[in-house]
């Protein structure tokens, strides 16, 4: 088997492909949803969040695997939250050089990155474990379910709260107004952010039937 061979196996690749469906980290372990609150109400700063999680996670993965043999276990927590914070700052700072606009709607939600569980609970259970390939992957294809979550709700909270998709106003362009479509305000405010993470956990639980068994 050659190098490109092994390096894109198909074990390997199931750590890309799993979390985007049996194994997303929102709707089957419901972990790191606080997001889907705070961001969700526009695509646009839901994308830059999600690129902004990808990257962390992937990369903290990849760092902490090729240190994992020199950390001491007593402070591998504290390892990993330095990891993770250094690559959240640099993060941070691209974000205010080039997205100002969108870093100043996500707020201390690219700060709080730090604390959320996807990456610390990848770092504990994966990267911890495994060596730096596929701890990479895994941090890619965690902070993509992470994220495929994040644009479905936020692709629903913008067309129906406020009737856009990436600021394209579509009930205007459309005359719906004229057949009698009002926009739902309730949709643009937090609650309807948990609703919806909600309506899509119920529909791929319902989906994945061994879900539930498990459970």
């Amino acid at each position: 088997m050659s190098e490109r061979e092994r390096l894109f196996s198909s074990k390997n690749m199931e750590l890309l492909k799993n979390p985007l469906g049996s194994s997303n980290p929102i709707t089957v372990q419901v972990l790191g949803i606080c997001s889907a609150l705070a961001v969700t109400a526009q695509i646009k700063p839901a994308v830059v969040m999600s690129i902004s999680v990808i990257i962390v996670t992937a990369l903290a993965n990849l760092i902490i695997s090729l240190l994992r043999n020199t950390i001491p276990n007593r402070i591998r927590i504290i390892v990993q939250l330095v990891v993770i914070a250094s690559l959240v700052i640099i993060v941070d700072q691209v974000l205010k050089a080039f997205v100002y606009d969108v870093s100043k709607q996500l707020s201390v939600f690219v700060g709080l990155i730090i604390t959320n569980c996807i990456i610390m609970g990848r770092l504990e259970a994966f990267a911890l474990a495994n060596k730096p390939w596929p701890s990479f992957l895994d941090g890619l294809g965690n902070g993509a379910g992470y994220g495929l979550i994040l644009i479905i709700v936020a692709f629903f909270r913008e067309l129906l709260g406020s009737g856009s998709i990436l600021g394209y106003n579509i009930v205007e362009k459309l005359n719906l107004e004229k057949l009698g479509y009002e926009n739902n305000g309730l949709m643009v405010l937090s609650p309807m952010a948990l609703i919806t993470v909600g309506i899509i956990i119920w529909i791929h639980r319902s989906r994945n039937r061994s879900l539930i068994e498990n459970n």
